[in-house]
């Protein structure tokens, strides 16, 4: 699987100063992780292995970013409750907040468009900006950094499929 994805839509950002957008970080391995503060398995596996790759491979032309795509429970998982979950647990990669979808529709913008079936999802972009993997649900942590190391041997070497 290689094919361009469409932008994230993101209504706003934690952890950093300016907003993000994918076309920036061209050049860099990008693993995002798609979460919902509310989940088990993203609780338990998805954002601790997402903080662990962030602090491990920080010398790396690697970005990690979270994007909180919420579904279910609206009214519990706003932008402050994240913003205190996100400090109370230390993640300090940035997070983008999933901009709504359209009245009526419980599932947000970028799942959407991305056709993402749930939380947690973790994909993996390329440099020069291409997804090459998608997961859902916990991914084992070999078998996740096998694959990134492919792709920043990939970056590194500055070559691509």
């Amino acid at each position: 699987m290689a094919e361009p994805l469409p932008p994230l839509q993101v209504s706003r950002w934690l952890n950093v100063d300016t907003p993000l957008h994918l076309g920036m970080l061209r050049g860099r391995v990008v693993l995002i992780h798609a979460f919902q503060m509310l989940c088990p398995g993203c609780v338990l596996h998805g954002l601790p292995q997402a903080q662990r790759i962030a602090r491990e491979l920080a010398d790396t032309p690697l970005s990690v970013i979270g994007l909180h795509t919420v579904f279910e429970h609206h009214a519990v998982m706003g932008p402050e409750a994240l913003a205190v979950f996100l400090a109370e647990h230390r993640y300090a990669f940035p997070v983008g907040i999933d901009a709504p979808g359209p009245p009526g529709d419980p599932f947000p913008r970028t799942l959407r468009a991305w056709g993402l079936e749930g939380t947690p999802t973790t994909l993996l972009i390329d440099a020069r900006g291409w997804l090459r993997h998608r997961h859902f649900g916990v991914e084992e942590d070999l078998m996740l950094g096998v694959r990134l190391g492919y792709l920043l041997q990939e970056a590194e070497a500055g070559r691509s499929p």
